[in-house]
């Protein structure tokens, strides 16, 4: 099973979608984190629409691919990805964060279907994807196991247990993939605690290690793609992908690099512009 392959200039109308429908949904809930939301539209479009091997009729079945969004906050870009592919009504994903509604404001495993990991509290999603892979190993199943994480959160002293542990145990279906977009709730991931230089520390952990710019679909599809190859040639060595991103990417009043857009919803006017700009510009 698996998405049809679209070609490169419809996944870029896959991902200007996916940042108009963040956009709206964050608007219509009043509450959100857009920033991080719409530096993950390239990630998710080429996981959804190219790469990830999953069945949105049946998303249990046991022979899938598996995506932990460790990030939690920047859920609604996934939760668009999703509806866009078939796992709920498009028109669902205005009940973002409203009472009973299954796309709560970070992915909730038992009340949506084809979401792997509850998440959100940071730095928890690489041992969840760790221990999923272990599982797939025991099963038999030649499954990929991915996990994108946000820069800010490998401060987390988890995540390198993890990233010390995966290695170890020789699990090179995990693809690990960070959201380079500089920036955290509290200001410049480089002035709250510097988490450079990245490559380097996860290569000395024993991780195969790989750079892309974060929006160019190409370079996300073929770094994934070696990753794959990687795990049938049975290397021992899981994959991080270092993806180079932009905050709040698409709309200019929120790729100020100052993180405003971190957690704020925007109000009328500036969703209408975002929007329009969005719709009018080349993301």
């Amino acid at each position: 099973m698996g998405m049809e392959k679209h070609s490169i200039e419809k996944l870029k109308e896959i991902a200007r979608d996916i940042r108009v429908s963040c956009i709206k949904m964050i608007a219509a809930a009043g509450s959100g984190h857009p920033g991080g939301s719409l530096s993950l539209a390239e990630i998710v479009t080429a996981f959804y629409f190219r790469l990830l091997r999953h069945d949105p009729k049946n998303p249990n079945w046991k022979d899938r691919d598996r995506f932990v969004l460790s990030k939690g906050h920047g859920v609604p870009a996934l939760y668009a990805a999703m509806a866009y592919s078939g796992y709920f009504p498009v028109e669902q994903l205005m009940t973002l964060r409203q009472l009973g509604s299954p796309l709560q404001g970070h992915p909730d495993r038992a009340r949506l279907p084809g979401i792997e990991a509850s998440t959100g509290s940071l730095g928890q999603g690489l041992s969840i994807a760790q221990g999923i892979a272990l599982a797939t190993r025991i099963d038999g199943s030649d499954a990929m196991v991915y996990c994108v994480m946000g820069d800010g959160e490998i401060q987390e002293g988890q995540v390198w247990e993890a990233a010390m542990s995966v290695p170890m145990h020789k699990l090179d279906h995990v693809c690990a993939i960070i959201d380079w977009n500089k920036g955290q709730i509290d200001g410049q991931v480089k002035d709250v605690m510097n988490i450079e230089p990245i490559a380097d520390k996860w290569k000395s952990f024993g991780w195969n290690v790989l750079e892309v710019d974060g929006h160019d679909l190409s370079e996300i599809i073929a770094a994934v793609e070696s990753a794959k190859d990687n795990a049938k040639q049975k290397s021992g060595k899981p994959t991080l992908i270092v993806a180079d991103t932009l905050k709040g990417k698409g709309v200019k009043f929120m790729e100020d690099g100052k993180n405003a857009w971190h957690g704020s919803a925007p109000n009328q006017e500036q969703t209408e512009a975002a929007i329009n700009e969005l719709l009018k510009g080349k993301v």
